[in-house]
């Protein structure tokens, strides 16, 4: 029999979506941020010729600037004041997650509840204060570095325009630290990952054209680009059922006499998901491969003999290391990604301290071993799983000229964001169908002692 929440949501259409008007304003507070994202990235860095940056933007797509400036939305390619985006927002908070499994300190500030999370919430700032400030210098020097065949990329280089583009680049990525705050708190999903969402999805109808107009010239048969269509759909069904997929631990608690009454002897489930490190291990593992093909690019080493071109062609994309070290990697870090979110040994214990139990294991240390052989099984799907995601798309990109926005770390941001968006979108409507039936009862209840009186 189906429960409250699944009848309320069963009902749910167009109709209530018009009545729910608190849901309305945050809809439109969250569309009115996007666009004035949308807008940032097309506001340039003063001192930068767009041309010329537009060339090498064109000469390294396969490199770490072409991923991040797919996760940019363009910005990075136009050298806007979102060049740097909200990257160094999401690597400070990936580095507070590890030193607060590794530090004692910051995990007791995380026990802490409400008041630990704010303190960890403004380290995080700090820190993302820090990175973009290495960043956006790193790009300000390197920038006046760069030649096309126009000319160079900085107009006038020197320290007034270091200044101005690191304050620039620097206060693009704390407003945009800001914003997805503000996202978070008053409008609907989560800030920083829609709007990295909204700067991939910006740029899928250009891929989109870029794939037909490939197509229309010859460059693929017209029958592969619709086995390709066909495969993205089918790749995106594959991944909304992974990310949904789940192992359900059965947790029971006993039942307690408090006087003349029986409470608890409640049976409930602990979901544990089979992709517990979502987008992190791909992204992390596109990072480091990427670096070195980058360096080499730059170096113009890649037409050389040396050392560093050699690299550079072997960790190109498609070739065979390249794909072996992106798999190795991938596993790697979803293992250890997933170890540092779920602390088998803190679950267990505070199920004891609850007094639930998993029904035939002893709690304690006998229940975290049974949490960590779970995850261990779940991780190795989950790892395999990014593997096929991820490597597929390499070699359509390497061997086919695919648009690289077609990529497997895209399509699995775009899925996971689109899925809790319209999870949170459901929950406020359920939400809201519930405070409807609460105000109708109260009505009642008022009519009824009226009638009576």
């Amino acid at each position: 029999m189906a429960s409250a929440a699944e009848q309320l949501a069963a009902n749910l259409n167009f109709s209530t979506l018009s009545k729910a008007t608190e849901l309305k304003k945050r809809l439109w507070f969250t569309l009115g941020a996007l666009i004035v994202y949308r807008i940032g990235t097309y506001i340039p860095v003063p001192g930068v010729d767009a041309a010329v940056m537009g060339e090498l933007m064109n000469q390294h797509q396969s490199g770490i600037l072409g991923m991040f400036n797919m996760f940019t939305g363009g910005a990075l390619g136009r050298m806007t004041v979102f060049a740097l985006n909200i990257m160094p927002y999401i690597s400070a908070s990936i580095i507070v997650q590890l030193m607060t499994a590794a530090i004692p300190t910051l995990e007791a500030l995380k026990k802490e509840g409400d008041s630990g999370r704010k303190k960890l919430n403004q380290y995080t700032r700090y820190l993302t204060l820090v990175i973009a400030l290495f960043q956006a210098y790193g790009i300000s020097v390197g920038l006046e570095s760069m030649h096309g065949a126009s000319g160079p990329a900085v107009i006038d280089p020197g320290v007034f325009f270091r200044l101005s583009s690191v304050v620039t680049l620097v206060g693009g990525t704390m407003f945009l630290m800001w914003l997805g705050e503000q996202i978070t708190a008053r409008g609907v999903g989560n800030g920083i990952s829609l709007i990295i969402f909204a700067g991939i999805v910006a740029n899928l109808p250009h891929a989109l054209a870029s794939l037909f107009e490939l197509g229309y010239t010859g460059a693929l048969s017209p029958f592969f680009v619709l086995v390709f269509l066909v495969l993205a759909a089918a790749t995106i069904a594959f991944i909304v059922f992974m990310e949904q997929a789940q192992r359900r631990v059965t947790i029971q608690y006993p039942k307690r006499q408090v006087g003349m009454r029986m409470y608890g002897g409640d049976t409930t489930h602990m979901p544990l998901k089979v992709n517990t490190s979502g987008v992190i291990p791909p992204i992390f593992a596109s990072s480091v491969l990427l670096i070195p093909a980058t360096i080499s690019g730059f170096a113009g080493a890649a037409g050389t003999g040396g050392w560093l071109g050699t690299v550079g062609r072997a960790l190109g994309h498609g070739q065979p290391l390249y794909m072996l070290m992106y798999a190795a990697m991938i596993i790697f870090f979803a293992y250890f990604y997933t170890a540092v979110v779920f602390n088998p040994q803190e679950t267990a214990d505070n199920l004891k301290k609850n007094g639930g139990f998993i029904p035939g294991i002893r709690p304690g240390r006998a229940t975290a071993e049974y949490f960590d052989r779970i995850l261990a099984r779940l991780t190795t799907i989950g790892a395999a799983y990014l593997v096929v995601v991820c490597l597929l798309p390499e070699i359509l990109i390497s061997h086919y000229n695919v648009p690289f926005y077609f990529g497997g770390t895209s399509l699995i941001i775009i899925v996971s964001v689109t899925m809790d968006t319209v999870t949170q979108i459901q929950s406020h409507l359920i939400a809201h169908q519930y405070e409807g039936l609460i105000r109708k009862s109260r009505g009642r209840t008022a009519g009824a002692r009226v009638v009576r009186r």
